[in-house]
């Protein structure tokens, strides 16, 4: 079967700047010297590292990163904690710093604007890169949490600081805050959410209410992709979470459907428009 679709892509879709910062950088290596090592996946977007791949990136993680020595790693937008750059001092690495300023810009208030026994609540994803280094600012001493619930079992002082990782949802970090204060407790409530991300969840509402289906594409991986999705699942309920072209279902569609296609801030603008094709195929 066939189907004359109407296909469109959010213009407002595709990498950060943050994302361009540290894949430009890593290009601009990789065509003057042939590889270069990067400190776990450049970008949550399995495609875009496969592209990467093939031109010399080498993925390694920390482990692999102890046993390196003289040579040249580059430091993705998550930013790393500080045991990182020591270890880097100590085995002649040279460290190309992609790290996002807004990453940076939250680490240095993390680890400068407190007092040694203040305690910092995250609220962010366990295990993400961003989150391990942002934790890492406080010698393991904050608290980070995913969802509130997770709370209900810690015992917390009376003040605190609440921080958040920079690709998490504004209402859910003020949801959060509101409801840490009605439990009685001084909650100082830094945002520090990318404006960059949340911007786009108005610009998702505007785009995705002006089409049958929606074709959302991330990598698995991706915080802000699971975010993004979200708002999209909320206002128009045809949307459909695909990583890679082969994902995508031809029965999902119908006769003359106007369908849009958007993803994460990781997502390429080039995966984009291989979507696009394929579904033009249709």
């Amino acid at each position: 079967m066939s189907y004359n679709l109407n296909v469109n892509i959010d213009k407002s879709s595709g990498f950060c700047f943050g994302v361009v910062y540290a894949i430009e950088m890593a290009e601009d290596i990789l065509d003057n010297e042939g590889y270069l090592y990067c400190l776990g996946d450049i970008v949550h977007n399995d495609e875009e590292v496969q592209r990467l791949t093939k031109r010399g990136l080498k993925i390694i993680d920390h482990e692999f990163l102890k046993n390196l020595k003289n040579e040249k790693v580059l430091i993705r937008a998550h930013g790393e904690a500080p045991s990182t750059y020591e270890l880097a001092l100590n085995n002649n690495l040279t460290l190309i710093d992609a790290s996002c300023p807004v990453v940076l810009k939250l680490q240095n208030r993390i680890k400068n604007s407190h007092d040694d026994d203040e305690q910092i609540l995250i609220f962010g994803k366990h295990g993400h890169a961003e989150v391990i280094a942002l934790q890492g600012q406080t010698n393991g001493q904050a608290i980070v949490f995913q969802d509130l619930a997770e709370l209900d079992n810690v015992t917390l002082p009376q003040k605190f600081t609440l921080y958040s990782q920079t690709t998490k949802s504004t209402d859910k970090f003020y949801h959060i805050k509101d409801e840490l204060i009605q439990r009685g407790y001084d909650v100082k409530a830094n945002d520090t959410i990318c404006r960059q991300v949340s911007n786009r969840y108005q610009e998702l509402e505007n785009f995705v209410v002006n089409y049958n289906k929606i074709i959302f594409v991330s990598g698995k991986k991706s915080s802000n992709g699971k975010v993004l999705y979200d708002v999209c699942k909320k206002y128009n309920n045809e949307s459909y979470f695909v990583s890679s072209v082969e994902e995508i279902d031809q029965n999902w569609f119908a006769e003359s459907d106007k369908v849009g296609i958007c993803g994460a801030t990781s997502t390429p603008m080039w995966l984009m428009e291989k979507v696009k094709n394929a579904l033009e195929q249709f």
